[in-house]
């Protein structure tokens, strides 16, 4: 069993290689434009939970996963050969939807703004104009 220190280490660094091997060694055309989102490690070093997003969304999620899925063993070969460890942890993939996520709450964000631009507030040259119409000033 590692340190959850060392455990983290571990997983930035598979994170890192996976981005690398991804971008420039895969020539499968299913994987152009994923990012490789997160990495976690359990402290045993059995199995590393690898977390993937795209550009496009969800809408690929299942294609990208059978993609990295099957090509699991090759990647896994790949990392072990530039990542010394005695035993190389087993690759889990995952969607996630965070970036997703975060894009929807954006929208909303602007969507309020702009409902909050276009509400009418009185400055105070508007309010005495309307007060002297009331005195028939």
């Amino acid at each position: 069993m590692v340190s959850k220190q060392r455990a983290e280490r571990i997983a930035d660094r598979i994170r890192e290689d996976l981005s690398q091997i991804l971008l420039l060694e895969s020539s499968d055309p299913r994987l152009i434009g994923i990012s490789i989102t997160d990495v976690t490690v359990d402290r045993e070093l059995n199995v590393a939970n690898v977390y993937v997003s795209a550009v496009e969304g969800s809408e690929r999620a299942d294609e990208i996963l059978a993609a990295l899925n099957h090509a699991r063993g090759y990647l896994r070969s790949a990392l072990s050969a530039r990542i010394s460890l005695r035993t190389f942890p087993q690759l889990h993939f995952h969607w996630d939807a965070t970036p997703e996520h975060a894009d929807h709450m954006e929208k909303l964000f602007a969507q309020l703004r702009a409902e909050k631009e276009n509400t009418f507030e009185p400055d105070e040259d508007s309010q005495l104009e309307d007060d002297m119409d009331d005195d028939g000033s």
